[in-house]
């Protein structure tokens, strides 16, 4: 089965949400001030990730 306009539109979301979390992951890799906004954005990516694989599980 196909992916709805609902879940299309949640998946484009989430995937620039994961483009911006890893560009300041990047960002905060290098500068290391704060490790543990570093966790944070890693929990945040694998949160969004799982919901993209579920949401791709659907078709």
């Amino acid at each position: 089965m196909a992916l709805n306009k609902k879940q299309k539109k949640q998946l484009d979301v989430i995937r620039k949400k994961l483009q911006q979390l890893k560009q300041q992951l990047a960002g905060e890799k290098d500068q290391m001030d704060a490790p543990e906004a570093v966790r944070k954005i890693e929990a945040e990516i694998a949160k969004l990730d799982e919901q993209r694989r579920t949401i791709e599980a659907e078709k």
